[in-house]
């Protein structure tokens, strides 16, 4: 089996170029692949499955496209936690929890979004812990989309500034918690995103941990087949 993994695209009207790495990504990899993984923030914000705006409407064409090629699992980030059956339904995408286990060319691979193991920052455990809950996402489909947009644009502003008074280490995996997400896995890999700190990272006695990065400056992408591991950084459209 192969596989292809990205994450932390932030999709969003400023950045029409990540839209079209995607379109491009799906047309030249997704053939040649069983599965294509998105592990977390393919957008840099869902409302809802409902959201009727241009972006979202291309996100969704995008993801079907993808569906008619390989399989396509998605994972909530930390952007995208109200991505729901709906979209699931109308793409042809599968989702998957976090952390969730697969088996690939008979290795168990571990996958996360990997904000849960930031467990530095107290307070945003605090704040991802209730964005999580099904009680508060409720409430939140329970509004108008205006309104929903509203919150949106008010918790980044937040979380932006916030962000700029944490240390960076703060924002970064903790590596106890990384080792015992693996330990209780029993896996000897480990893929996910958040950080943008895109790396293969050797943990000794041949366990490793694979970090996707950031699509800003280039897109990046994993794949992994017949034991092979090639992360790699790829040009963005003009």
């Amino acid at each position: 089996m192969s596989a292809l993994f990205i994450s932390d695209l932030h999709i969003d009207e400023s950045r029409p170029a990540v839209l079209a790495g995607l379109r491009r990504l799906v047309d030249t990899e997704a053939p040649s692949v069983d599965a294509l993984y998105v592990l977390g923030d393919l957008v840099e914000v869902w409302v809802g499955d409902d959201d009727d705006g241009p972006v979202a409407a291309s996100i969704r064409e995008t993801l079907t496209a993808a569906s008619h090629r390989c399989a396509v699992c998605v994972m909530h980030g930390n952007r995208d936690f109200l991505i729901g059956t709906q979209f699931a339904e109308q793409t042809g995408a599968t989702l998957i929890d976090d952390p969730s286990i697969v088996e690939i060319d008979n290795d168990r691979v571990l996958l996360a979004h990997g904000d849960a193991y930031c467990t530095g920052d107290i307070e945003y455990q605090r704040m991802r812990t209730l964005f999580r809950s099904p009680a508060w996402q409720t409430e939140v489909l329970s509004s108008s989309i205006e309104e929903r947009r509203a919150l949106a644009a008010s918790l980044r502003a937040r979380s932006i500034a916030a962000n700029e008074n944490k240390a960076a280490n703060i924002m970064d995996v903790t590596p106890s918690s990384v080792r015992r997400a693996m330990d209780d896995a029993a896996v000897s890999l480990m893929v996910h995103g958040h950080t943008h700190r895109p790396g293969i990272d050797d943990l000794g006695g041949g366990r490793r941990r694979i970090v996707l990065g950031d699509w800003d400056r280039c897109g990046w992408k994993l794949r992994l087949d017949k034991g092979n591991a090639e992360l790699s950084c790829f040009a963005l459209p003009a």
